[in-house]
């Protein structure tokens, strides 16, 4: 396959082997060979994870195609510490493929664009800082439009209902 462009979102709540959980993500990063990385954000806990997490995008390049890259970064996590256990828990690395520069894929246990990242700010402002003009595939919308709709909703006017 042709060189193509991941967008991921890198988290971590539990400090593991390479330190904390920014060292973490940093070191994720690193192992992962990124091409850009976002600053690193603290952000709140979603669910009963508990802690706050270190939170950060990456642009990727890769030959892989999106199952084979997913199957890299779920043994990035075990190589990093992360163990299997309840959804939504305290993990020492979290790595999603966000976006892919080749569009929509969706296969056996990936969808991407990853279903959920439209309403979360935790992965749209880390985004935003490497990618802002990327769009959906989906929507049209590129990240920085995404994030500012998530920040200012529009009100629904239920008159015209």
């Amino acid at each position: 396959m042709a060189l193509t462009s991941y967008a991921i979102a890198l988290g971590s709540n539990r400090p593991g082997r390479r330190g904390s959980p920014a060292q973490t993500v940093r070191a994720a990063a690193d192992a992962l060979g990124v091409v850009h990385l976002s600053r690193i954000l603290r952000t709140e806990a979603v669910g009963p994870a508990g802690r706050g997490f270190a939170n950060a995008a990456a642009i990727l390049e890769s030959d892989l195609d999106p199952p084979a890259l997913l199957r890299l970064l779920k043994q990035t996590e075990r190589d990093f510490g992360r163990r299997g256990g309840r959804r939504w828990g305290p993990r020492v690395l979290d790595l999603d493929i966000i976006l892919w520069s080749e569009g929509a894929f969706a296969g056996p246990g990936l969808i991407v664009p990853h279903p959920a990242f439209r309403t979360r700010a935790f992965v749209l402002e880390p985004l935003a800082e490497v990618a802002p003009g990327w769009p959906d595939p989906l929507s049209g919308a590129t990240i920085a439009q995404l994030l500012h709709l998530l920040r200012h909703p529009r009100p629904v006017d239920r008159a015209s209902r």
